[in-house]
């Protein structure tokens, strides 16, 4: 079972996450596990999660996949790479038409060199998931790289050093991919700016239960108003808004991927009833939550 810390489930182990998907396969091994998404049928909606475990995924997707990290709500075209360090927030609707590859591990699974990820691999990062849209063409280039690992695994889970050391390349061929090079993550270069990426980390962590500038002023360990002045300066928006943004994300993918009443949504997102939850939904969006899932069907 999940534990549970401000209101995000954390999944420690491998098994407990798959088990909380509706994944039917389990790994015998707790550090490794690799898995064709084509195994699983149907859509799949998640609202924000952490693991506690590394996840790199190769997908591509012909429907309507959407995922949310580093409160970013994005619409997957074509395929994407993701990278994500442990404990992470991590979101998604997978459409039942998205298929790839998923790889599952912790350090330890590379009991034979132990290289400092952060370091060696600079798409794992400890704050932020990485996400790399792709063309066709840099689908085509990447994913025999990903079978090559995903065979070696299915011809010997039992032993499974064969793909651990072929995954270990893997990655290191990542490294050399074009796609990466061209949109790895700008190195922040000043104290504003890196004050800012870690509040919009702890907007993932704390939305739920946090919802003012004081609350995230203190977890910082500064002042309301160099918060304040830093975001602004940094994103253009003020702290409440991205604060706002971030509710108002969850709110309209669980209007739409799920069959809870706004009642059970408002109580989920932690409003005290269904008239605040509304008023804000409102004022975020310019409509009811009944009116946004009533065009959100429209549309299918």
């Amino acid at each position: 079972m999940p534990e549970e810390k401000e209101n995000i489930p954390f999944y420690d182990s491998i098994n407990s996450f798959l088990e909380s998907t509706g994944v039917e396969h389990r790994t015998s091994n707790p550090l490794f596990y690799c898995m064709r998404l084509a195994e699983h049928k149907g859509d799949i909606y998640r609202s924000p999660f952490r693991r506690g475990f590394y996840f790199v995924a190769l997908l591509i997707s012909n429907g309507n996949t959407q995922v949310g990290y580093n409160n970013i709500e994005e619409n997957i075209k074509e395929s994407f790479l993701v990278f994500q360090s442990p404990r992470q927030v991590y979101s998604f609707f997978r459409d039942k038409n998205t298929e790839g590859y998923l790889i599952y591990f912790k350090e330890d699974s590379f009991h034979f060199f132990k290289p400092d990820f952060v370091q060696e691999f600079p798409f794992f990062d400890t704050l932020n998931t990485n996400l790399f849209q792709l063309t066709q063409s840099h689908y085509a280039d990447i994913a025999p790289c990903f079978e090559e690992v995903f065979l070696a695994y299915e011809a010997s889970q039992s032993i499974y050093n064969i793909a651990v050391h072929k995954f270990f390349a893997l990655l290191y061929q990542l490294k050399e991919f074009e796609i990466i090079e061209q949109q790895k993550v700008v190195k922040l270069s000043n104290a504003q700016q890196v004050l800012t990426k870690k509040f919009i980390q702890l907007i993932n962590l704390h939305y739920l239960t946090k919802r003012t500038v004081e609350e995230y002023a203190d977890l910082l360990t500064v002042s309301v108003s160099h918060l304040s002045k830093s975001v602004k300066t940094v994103t253009g928006l003020t702290v409440l808004t991205l604060i706002n943004d971030r509710i108002t994300k969850e709110a309209k993918l669980m209007i739409k991927h799920t069959d809870l009443n706004i009642a059970e949504i408002a109580f989920q997102l932690n409003f005290s009833d269904t008239s605040n939850f509304g008023k804000f939904f409102r004022k975020q969006t310019g409509m009811s939550p009944l009116s946004f899932r009533s065009n959100e069907k429209e549309q299918v």
